[in-house]
């Protein structure tokens, strides 16, 4: 019998590991998965206004290591990264796959009024500039709205999930004239329930459709 495949997970904050690991129980039982956690990324990625070429090399590096251990693929959970991650794409020889590029393209599908919510403000600059790469790959004319819901993320890493959820769905009816809404980070996916309530578009969420595309990938 094939050996199961091995997807290393990498995560700079805690609060992702969760929704990964339920929609690969959901989606892709049979994946052999791997946490790796180095939750001082995020903590000095807060501190910066930039992503840094330290801090680059510091995420390469972690992931150099993910494929060290025998990854066949490599998803990565943090969203605040993406120049990292284009590296560390063309540097390895397997799949390594950002965090929002499946939900990117599914929300693009949908129309050309996105809105997102995030919690996490450091990631928002490199997610816009990932989302606008791929609105030209499509040759498509999206629009990205995107809301920062303050408290938010800092209440979930002290397990307070139920109150980062209402202050999520808070915010949602502002963009119910969007074509659809994303949930920024893997984190703000508990909030899927909560925000789809109170709005009446579509809202997507990043593991899921994370874990389909990786999936599609490996079997590729």
């Amino acid at each position: 019998m094939a050996a199961a495949p091995r997807i290393t997970l990498l995560h700079a904050t805690p609060v992702a590991m969760e929704p990964i690991r339920n929609a690969f129980a959901r989606r892709w039982p049979a994946a052999e998965t791997v946490n790796l956690l180095d939750d001082g990324l995020s903590i000095d990625r807060a501190r910066e206004t930039e992503l840094t070429e330290a801090m680059i090399e510091r995420f390469v590096s972690f992931g150099r290591y993910a494929h060290s251990t025998g990854a066949d693929g490599i998803l990565i959970t943090c969203s605040a990264f993406g120049p990292a991650i284009d590296r560390l794409i063309d540097e390895l020889p397997i799949p390594v796959l950002k965090p929002n590029e499946a939900m990117f393209r599914a929300a693009i599908s949908q129309g050309n009024n996105i809105g997102m919510l995030a919690t996490f403000a450091p990631a928002v600059a490199t997610m816009t500039e990932e989302f606008d790469d791929f609105v030209r790959e499509g040759s498509a004319t999206a629009s990205l709205t995107t809301i920062v819901v303050d408290r938010a993320i800092d209440l979930l890493r002290q397990g307070d999930a139920s109150t980062h959820n209402e202050l999520v769905a808070a915010r949602a009816p502002e963009l119910q004239n969007s074509d659809a809404i994303m949930l920024a980070h893997f984190s703000t996916s508990r909030a899927a329930e909560a925000v789809r309530k109170v709005v009446d578009v579509p809202v997507l969420t990043a593991p899921d459709a994370a874990v389909d595309l990786m999936k599609q990938l490996i079997e590729a």
